[in-house]
């Protein structure tokens, strides 16, 4: 049943003796340790990579993820992007786009903006988004806008309503001095994505925005890429691209807030695993006991023929043992709980989120693995000083007074 003498009797010390009720309190207080610390690491990873994925979709999924220009900024509009933007763009074929900051008033209130020009269609980011109206409306000509919920409510508008969009970058000299260039438009839809950039983006069709803009005729801003990962821009803006042809994606604008989310993540999981760090080295003080109370049991094997080696793995057998099971235990409960967490909140009483909302949990199996591995190593690293220190005993010494 137990591949070596090692294995068997460091299985048995691990179980314990009636005699050994405060050796074993140690030791399961160990395996506690391990247990809880790993439970709270999977179940924190998940809800932070919850989050993230959850920022990922909502705020990239919408925002521009990269757009390609040239470098002086009036990109030609053709029937077909050129050839080495469509090698780049992996999730749909790029599409024209016209962007730029714009004030936005409404009768009552005044802030400022990010305006995209798009061509309407059915596989837009946004239309999955959308609360009232329909894409299709934004024929050219109309004038008119989709705003988020979050503006519309900051702004005191809805649908059918006037806003006044003023782009500064395309002023225009008058009598009076320098005027923005401006034009009303209608809200014709109002879409949610849950996030920020419900209060700042607003979607236009792509002639009007550029009109709005003083574009010249057949040109835009750029081409808009498409990946299923945004975060590949990373790698992808790194590739050499013609002459005369330059690079922007989303880091510019929502860089910050996805490396404030990733060191978090990076803090959170650096805290709880010194929790698992802790509990690691418990079992170096529940070894060390061990051994000095197994003083004269090891002298007596020692002098049975068993070898300094097979001692030594009779320690580290119990010790690998408790950190093992508190890591394979922790991790399941830590799945468990992560996947019943705002079960567990609810039912508690407990409310994160207005309306109802729930905390996103994103559960990834390559992360458990390397917690609950990362666990066990530190559980074996812990078991080895003790281990060496009772296969050093000497049983001539061991047993002087026994």
């Amino acid at each position: 049943m137990y591949p070596s003498i090692s294995a068997f009797i460091g299985w048995r010390y691990l179980r314990g003796r009636s005699g050994d009720r405060f050796s074993r309190f140690v030791s399961y207080i160990s395996t506690a340790g391990i247990t809880i610390g790993v439970m709270s690491l999977v179940t924190v990873l998940s809800v932070m990579n919850g989050f993230e994925s959850q920022l990922k979709h909502r705020i990239l999924g919408v925002l521009p993820q990269a757009v390609v220009s040239l470098t002086n900024g009036d990109t030609p509009m053709k029937s077909s992007p050129p050839s080495f933007v469509s090698e780049l763009s992996s999730a749909h074929p790029p599409q024209p786009i016209v962007r730029g900051e714009a004030v936005i008033q409404s009768a009552s209130e005044l802030t400022v903006g990010m305006m995209i020009g798009v061509e309407p269609k059915d596989n837009d980011p946004i239309q999955q988004y959308i609360m009232a109206g329909r894409l299709s409306t934004l024929t050219p000509g109309s004038y008119r806008v989709f705003i988020g919920q979050t503006l519309a409510r900051n702004l005191n508008v809805s649908i059918g309503d006037k806003l006044r969009l003023m782009v500064t970058s395309a002023s225009q000299f008058t009598p009076f001095g320098m005027i923005p260039r401006q034009r009303l438009f209608t809200v014709a839809g109002i879409y949610n994505t849950g996030s920020d950039v419900d209060g700042q983006l607003i979607v236009t069709n792509m002639q009007d925005a550029a009109s709005l803009m003083r574009l010249k005729k057949g040109t835009i801003s750029g081409w808009r890429l498409f990946f299923k990962d945004p975060f590949v821009v990373s790698e992808l803006s790194k590739q050499s691209l013609p002459e005369g042809w330059s690079w922007s994606d989303w880091r510019s604008q929502r860089g910050q807030l996805f490396q404030a989310v990733g060191m978090e993540k990076s803090m959170m999981g650096l805290m709880l695993g010194l929790i698992v760090a802790v509990a690691a080295f418990n079992i170096v003080s529940a070894l060390i006991m061990v051994v000095m109370e197994k003083q004269s049991e090891v002298a007596i094997l020692k002098t049975q023929g068993m070898t300094n080696r097979q001692v030594l793995g009779i320690f580290m057998v119990q010790g690998a043992s408790s950190g093992t099971i508190g890591a394979l235990v922790g991790g399941a409960l830590g799945i468990a709980l992560a996947l019943n967490l705002n079960t567990v909140l609810q039912s508690m009483g407990v409310s994160l989120f207005a309306l109802g909302g729930q905390l996103p949990i994103s559960i990834n199996p390559l992360q458990i693995f390397a917690v609950i591995v990362l666990a066990i190593v530190l559980s074996f690293l812990a078991t080895l000083f003790p281990a060496y220190r009772a296969s050093s005993v000497k049983p001539a010494e061991a047993l002087r007074y026994e």
